[in-house]
């Protein structure tokens, strides 16, 4: 009897993955274990192993179809075996079916009416177009048999200027039409201000059309999800950057045995991140509903910027690694998210999240909510700021751009605004943050 191989489930938030490549066709024989396809979760690229051995007897979906979760994809049994489709996959063919066939009753049963689709127009109304200068392509009709007639180019000519004599003869020859108002006394339309009679029907438009799906459609879902379900509130503000930027040249300069020559500003604000989240533990928080969990360990979500978009890698434990250990495991992740080789359990468990644009010569932004986090820090960039020093003069010293966005339903503004402002001096003074 033939055996069913499923889309395997990836975790509990992967709903549905798409096949990227059949590694098997049908009529080859597989073992259990062998890999017979690769596929696309909202995440990451996996392989799919075979659940069963022997003949491929039928591949139920195409490579670019998109699959639930635990549905069958492809039918194993021995050679020459009858195989039907399994339910669910019957259940969803139909469904689709009936769905397509009201849609397309619906569409055949609307009437469409345009200006474009007259059957032709009476002489009077013709003649009354040219001395107007309308383009019967623009009238909509109402005559018998969807024919223009004299009181639709009245109405389509309603508000426009008159025309001068040399204007009107030069509108017969049908190559040009008339603009709303001319040039002349009163708006009058003259043949200097005829225009080109191509129309917008006359070009054909060019768009392309993109399905979607896969980490798109998750993360437009999260994000409609994240705005509907929060009350987000977003406060900004910059940090004196001086001592970061001095802390980043030492470790770009630091002999390589150290192994901290790769250590970023990023990386470090991540790390200031963390020890400030230690004196506010109510940002390190999950807003339910009717409850908020607060957390003691700190896993903080970094987002990635991938080729099949979004992804938000979480280091976990941040509060028990150490600068260099923040910035190993960041890259780390950040590589695997950007190659497609993540796994479901390095996107999941976010306690805050922090998203930098600050490379892309962003200042200032409005970062979405990871939900239920309560809590997400916007990185911008670093621009000079004027300060007036101790004896009242001004100079200049380089900030970076902060956006703190948080959920009103569990933090208030003021207690966000403290940790912001620790989160400055904590930035300000990064090199004694160290010995903590």
């Amino acid at each position: 009897m033939a055996s069913e191989v499923l889309m395997p489930k990836q975790g509990n938030t992967v709903e549905a993955c798409i096949i990227l490549e059949w590694k098997v066709k049908e009529g080859d024989s597989v073992n259990v274990g062998d890999i017979i396809c690769e596929a696309e979760t909202d995440k990451s690229t996996i392989e799919v192993e075979s659940t069963a051995e022997g003949t491929v007897l039928k591949l139920w979906y195409g490579e670019g179809d998109e699959v639930p979760v635990m549905y069958p994809i492809m039918s194993v049994g021995e050679q020459g075996e009858k195989v039907s489709k399994p339910d669910q996959l019957v259940a969803e063919k139909v469904e689709i079916k009936e769905e397509e066939q009201v849609v397309a009753k619906e569409a055949v049963s609307a009437p469409v009416v345009t200006a474009t689709s007259a059957q032709g127009a009476s002489p009077r109304a013709k003649n009354l177009a040219n001395e107007r200068g309308v383009a019967l392509t623009n009238v909509a009709p109402s005559g018998p048999k969807g024919r223009i007639i004299e009181r639709d180019v009245l109405k389509a000519s309603e508000g426009k200027a008159p025309l001068s004599p040399l204007a009107k003869e030069a509108l017969a020859a049908g190559t040009l039409q008339a603009p709303q108002w001319g040039s002349g006394i009163g708006g009058r339309i003259l043949a200097n201000d005829l225009l080109s009679a191509t129309t917008e029907s006359d070009f054909q438009e060019e768009f392309t059309t993109t399905a979607v799906r896969g980490i798109r459609k998750i993360t437009a879902n999260r994000m409609h999800q994240s705005l509907s379900s929060t009350a987000q509130f977003t406060i900004n503000a910059y940090a004196d950057a001086a001592a970061l930027q001095r802390l980043r040249a030492r470790f770009k300069a630091s002999d390589e045995k150290l192994g901290l020559n790769k250590i970023t500003i990023n990386d470090i604000l991540l790390y200031a991140v963390t020890k400030t989240i230690e004196q506010f533990p109510f940002m390190n928080a999950h807003f339910l509903g009717e409850e908020i969990k607060t957390y003691k360990e700190i896993h903080l979500g970094c987002a990635v910027d991938t080729p099949k978009g979004l992804l938000v890698p979480v280091v976990k434990f941040a509060n028990r690694r150490s600068l260099k250990g923040i910035s190993a495991e960041f890259k780390r992740l950040a590589s695997e998210s950007i190659e497609g080789k993540a796994k479901p359990q390095d996107l999941e468990g976010g306690t805050f999240t922090v998203t930098n644009l600050g490379a892309l010569g962003v200042d200032t932004f409005t970062p979405v909510i990871n939900t239920p986090e309560v809590a997400i820090l916007g990185v911008g960039g670093i621009s000079l700021r004027a300060v007036e020093d101790e004896e009242g003069d001004f100079v200049f010293i380089p900030h970076i751009a902060l956006s703190l966005t948080i959920d009103h339903q569990a933090v208030d503004g003021a207690p966000a605004g403290r940790f912001l402002k620790a989160l400055m001096d904590n930035i300000a003074n990064v090199d004694l943050l160290l010995a903590l």
